[in-house]
């Protein structure tokens, strides 16, 4: 049997995602990838999604590690120049094991949405890694986050608690590549994260924002200004430069209106 993969972030864009691969290829797969840092309120809404899709999510770790922050800790790293060390340990590897396990694989779904720079994101990663036969639904509709969102709205599920909290994502509870801004706010709503991360960061000399230390981040730096964040997906290591005009045009050709 031919199968279609589609590796689930824990976000909205990759619910609808899944909804829409669902609805239009065959033999469609959802895999959730656990890192062990989500916020708790995540398993509610994967089993919302199941009973969305009417299928079951199949769920894959890397057992290794407690978390995100555990990781860390034991591997004596936080992020290089290409990208996150706990991205690219918990998620895009085990993503590749599971591609390389499951050699029946016709492509895999991807939930880059209708936006200038994800559409850039998705045209690097389909030159990067064209053996995963990327697919790419929400670009194809032109669904950005904000239709995602009403979507799940409207399937009746609720938000995942940290967008109602008033972050852009569903990442981990105190992600790496979080700036002043938006670890000032885990300082007020995860304080235990916050202290955690911040005695890793000493602990193994290194630290989340560049040239600053958690524990010497002053409370007001950042504090009015929390910046988007990238979906902490399999893809997080794509450079997000301009687009060229023609490639640009390349993936958008054939696009529909949902």
């Amino acid at each position: 049997m031919v199968q279609r993969r589609h590796y689930i972030s824990g976000g909205i864009t990759s619910a609808v995602a899944t909804k829409i691969a669902l609805q239009i290829y065959k033999d469609v797969v959802p895999v959730f990838i656990e890192t062990g840092g989500h916020h708790s309120d995540m398993p509610r809404f994967i089993k919302d999604c199941e009973a969305w899709f009417g299928v079951t999510i199949k769920i894959i770790q890397d057992t290794r590690f407690k978390d995100h922050i555990d990781l860390c800790e034991k591997l004596k790293v936080i992020n290089f120049v290409s990208g996150a060390e706990c991205s690219r340990t918990l998620k895009k590897r085990q993503r590749q094991k599971f591609q390389k396990a499951n050699t029946n694989i016709e492509g895999q779904v991807f939930g880059f949405e209708y936006d200038k720079k994800e559409i850039n994101r998705a045209i690097r990663f389909k030159e990067q890694n064209p053996e995963t036969k990327p697919l790419f639904p929400l670009i194809e509709k032109k669904l950005n986050k904000a239709g995602c969102m009403v979507m799940v709205e409207k399937a009746g599920i609720r938000l995942p608690t940290m967008y109602t909290l008033g972050y852009s994502n569903n990442n981990c509870v105190g992600c790496v590549k979080g700036g002043m801004g938006y670890w000032n706010k885990i300082r007020v709503d995860f304080p235990e994260q916050f202290e955690r991360m911040a005695k890793v960061e000493r602990k193994i000399g290194r630290s989340c924002i560049k040239g600053q230390f958690l524990d010497e981040l002053a409370e007001e730096k950042g504090k009015h200004k929390l910046p988007p964040m990238p979906e902490c997906d399999l893809f997080c290591e794509i450079e997000m430069a301009e687009l060229e005009s023609p490639r640009l045009q390349g993936i958008l050709d054939g696009c529909e209106e949902i």
